[in-house]
């Protein structure tokens, strides 16, 4: 499908914040490492959590759901022998029940996205993995990979976290159950350690223990314990509504955003941050974000380790902004669905904005006038980046055609219905 994008000149309303699909992900696979029946109650709806549901299911995990909640009878320990897994294009999915694979005696992640999840590498948990004798074939750290498992057994186990924190998070989430206590340190740099706290924070809620050092850098597992049946709450998701809150800080708007909790967790709380700090009128109160925009930004400095995925919305917002942006510390968006730096760029260039890019920084020179737009638009397979050309689209002189638009499922399937109703000016045309 193509979403063409055309110049909003105001955006007016209220939204429910969609719920969080990375806490949806996380309490969906803790219910399926229960041996009981838990509870989760608005889960997210997205194409992630959706190939997690499928292969908790193939799993052996029995669900049954209605408009409100997901309830879950897991597996524990003990998953079904299933042969293959397809989770999509979720790389997180993917990462998650690779641990949980092990579980198993033969399993193949088949390879549905050769052009996006099939070019992700994954050997620094193919290592982690192997250190505790599971056997995996793998086409040089890419999909397809082959779980051959049965019985990983705990001890030290070092893992890198330079990539991506969901290696040391699989690990975290599955050497509880492992009949030998587990020690797990992570090499050189961690990257994205609020997400790490996000795990953490879901395993603890779900009676079991970890001890983690304050940098979060080394971990002691006391094995053989078991995930306790919960109800879990899923909170409002900051990352989808970074987007959200980016349109109506360039354009003209009084737009109020619900259920974004003031002290949550996610790291992408911090967009909050950024745009009031780029000047853009915000208030933050009762879980709700209220944005009169005026268009008006001034640009900033961030260390975007602390949002990443809250970066590129951040970034279409600065392309409007009065003076030059720079988002670094962002090494990590390279190993997304595409390479959100390089890839990204490329397109905000060819929409008219003026951006650099470094290994890890994107640096953007305003311009408060706008970008001429006008153009087509690659989306390159990820959610993050439609979302925020769109943004760019909506301030863009002529407007911006996205290609592909459809992959915005993967996070947030109403994206396009949330920026109509508060009034943007987006035609969808099916293709």
């Amino acid at each position: 499908m193509k979403a063409i994008v055309k110049p909003t000149q105001r955006l007016e309303g209220t939204i429910n914040a969609l719920s969080s699909k990375n806490y949806t992900t996380r309490y969906m696979l803790i219910g399926a490492l229960a041996e009981g029946t838990s509870t989760i109650y608005y889960p997210a709806r997205s194409e992630d959590s959706d190939a997690m549901r499928r292969c908790i299911k193939d799993l052996g995990a029995i669900l049954e759901e209605d408009d409100e909640k997901m309830v879950i009878r897991g597996f524990g320990r003990n998953p079904a022998p299933v042969r293959e897994l397809n989770v999509g294009n979720a790389g997180a999915v993917l990462r998650f029940l690779m641990s949980v694979a092990a579980f198993c005696p033969e399993v193949t992640f088949i390879n549905a996205y050769p052009d996006s999840l099939g070019k992700r590498p994954h050997e620094d948990l193919i290592d982690a993995l192997g250190q505790m004798g599971v056997q995996v074939e793998h086409n040089g750290g890419k999909l397809p990979i082959t779980i051959r498992g049965g019985r990983p057994k705990g001890g030290r186990i070092t893992v890198s976290g330079s990539v991506s924190s969901q290696y040391l998070s699989s690990l975290l989430f599955m050497t509880p159950l492992l009949d030998e206590d587990s020690e797990i340190t992570v090499l050189s740099d961690l990257k994205s350690k609020v997400v790490v706290g996000q795990t953490l924070e879901v395993i603890e809620q779900a009676g079991v223990r970890i001890e983690a050092s304050p940098d979060l850098m080394h971990y002691r597992i006391p094995g053989r314990q078991k995930y306790a049946s919960q109800e879990y709450i899923v909170q409002g998701d900051y990352p989808g509504s970074a987007a959200i809150l980016a349109a109506a800080s360039v354009i003209d708007s009084d737009v109020k955003v619900l259920r974004l909790a003031e002290k949550s967790r996610q790291g992408e709380r911090a967009v909050v941050d950024v745009l009031r700090a780029m000047g853009v009128p915000l208030s933050h109160d009762n879980d709700i974000v209220h944005i009169r925009g005026n268009g008006r930004l001034t640009a900033g400095e961030f260390d975007g380790d602390h949002f990443t995925d809250g970066v590129l919305a951040m970034v279409a917002a600065s392309v409007f902004a009065e003076g030059t942006s720079r988002f670094y510390n962002v090494e990590n968006l390279r190993y997304k669905e595409c390479d959100r730096i390089t890839d990204f760029v490329t397109e905000l260039r060819k929409a008219g904005a003026d951006v650099e890019e470094r290994q890890s920084e994107i640096i953007v020179h305003g311009r408060p006038d706008g970008v001429a737009g006008g153009v087509e638009i690659n989306a390159h397979y990820d959610h993050r980046v439609i979302m925020a050309l769109t943004v760019v689209g909506m301030r863009s002189a002529q407007g911006l055609t996205i290609n592909d638009a459809h992959h915005v499922a993967k996070s947030y399937p109403q994206y396009f219905d949330h920026l109509l109703s508060l009034g943007a000016n987006i035609e969808i045309v099916s293709s």
